[in-house]
């Protein structure tokens, strides 16, 4: 078997079976891959990519024996199609606007699919990131105000900001108040005590 992302047959046969009692045992792929991440010194993206490139390789008959007696097998998957990913951000966009949070929403939209519930977050994620004048222009399709809560937010700390001035400078102005009224009461101290002083 020629190597895949630098694994040796060895290393590919001690990832099958890691991966197996991995999954015996419960654990999730995700889990799985880091542990054996962490085994092996490998990064993590790197098991998961040599674990998937290494099961879409079944028609070589090393990896066919590999993966003889296991359950184990790439699904493959299939991309959203921009109408489909319109639809579901507008979900997900509408359900943030009552205050749900990405991950429910994305639970409800999934109907508790946990993998297609991870797909959901993740592209929401990944747009987001990305394409955020598509998210933009999700949320006017949608009726909502892109800007809503950061514009409510700049709102805030406008006139947080705009009282802290209005404090700083009424605090700048009493501060000149009394020291002229400190400057007026010590000369006039000063005064009094030269009075005093030549009444002797």
């Amino acid at each position: 078997m020629n190597k895949i992302n630098g694994y040796t047959e060895e290393e590919a046969r001690n990832l099958i079976q890691y991966v197996c009692e991995g999954r015996n045992s419960g654990k999730t792929l995700s889990g799985i891959f880091a542990g054996y991440a962490q085994k092996t010194g490998r990064a993590k993206g790197s098991v998961r990519n040599y674990y998937y490139a290494l099961l879409r390789s079944s028609g070589d008959e090393r990896v066919k024996k590999l993966l003889s007696g296991t359950d184990l097998k790439a699904e493959s998957i299939v991309q959203f199609s921009e109408e489909e990913t319109d639809k579901m951000l507008k979900a997900i966009l509408e359900q943030k606007s009552r205050g749900v949070s990405v991950r429910k929403a994305v639970l409800k939209l999934s109907g508790g699919d946990d993998k297609l519930m991870l797909r959901y977050q993740n592209k929401y994620r990944n747009v987001l990131a990305k394409q955020p004048d598509r998210i933009d222009k999700l949320m006017r399709e949608c009726g909502l105000d892109p800007d809503g809560a950061d514009g409510a937010r700049r709102k805030l700390e406008d006139e947080i900001n705009g009282l802290y001035d209005r404090l700083a400078s009424g605090l700048k102005e009493e501060n000149k108040r009394l020291t002229m009224i400190i400057k007026k009461l010590t000369d006039e101290n000063s005064l009094l005590k030269l009075q005093v002083k030549n009444l002797r």
